[in-house]
């Protein structure tokens, strides 16, 4: 797996392209959502085994568990005060539109899955369960140019430097790339 830090630097740099200004809370549950499927390496002090579709980079690395994650946050969103504020271009007394609650949801979807798709770039472990609950067999890219991060304390040794030093390569740039195109981009709109 790329680090957390990775998982959550792609996500808020591709979020540069949200349309207008988001509040703290987008951003937030952005990281979040980009970092959360990494919180099944718990199931290793409850004795699941890494293979077991609720062990490591099993169901919350799912395209269900990122489906599942974009409804509840979108609605968790939209059903706090000023939540209106979340919908670019809008007034505060606005009600979200359908399509709104639709670009949230498929944005929080999308942000998730993408921790899953970061993995299966990865050189170790065991693959993706894509498909969980429906199916768990495990699944990788065919090009792999990503270090795996040692997990727990493992990460902060030699390897890890190689790790992150691979992640700068692979990822930080182009998500550099990536929100520095956003922002060129909006100040060209302007």
């Amino acid at each position: 797996m790329p680090t957390i830090f990775s998982h959550a630097l792609t996500a808020t740099a591709v979020a540069q392209w949200w349309p207008g200004r988001s509040p703290a809370r987008f951003w937030t549950w952005t990281a979040i959502c980009a970092t959360l499927p990494d919180t099944d390496v718990i199931a290793f002090a409850f004795g699941i085994p890494y293979g077991h579709m609720f062990g490591h980079r099993g169901f919350t690395h799912s395209l269900f568990f990122a489906a599942v994650m974009g409804a509840v946050v979108t609605w968790h969103l939209l059903h706090r005060p000023g939540s209106a504020l979340l919908r670019p271009g809008s007034d505060s007394h606005q009600p979200a539109t359908d399509s709104h609650r639709l670009a949230l949801f498929l944005w929080f979807t999308m942000v998730t899955a993408s921790h899953g798709l970061l993995d299966a770039l990865t050189d170790g472990g065991r693959g993706i369960a894509f498909f969980a609950p429906f199916s768990d067999y495990r699944y990788f890219f065919p090009w792999r140019p990503i270090q795996v991060s040692p997990i727990g304390v493992g990460f902060f040794s030699a390897r890890g430097l190689r790790v992150l030093a691979s992640e700068a390569g692979w990822i930080w740039v182009p998500s550099a790339i990536i929100a520095a195109s956003a922002r060129l981009f909006r100040n060209g709109q302007t």
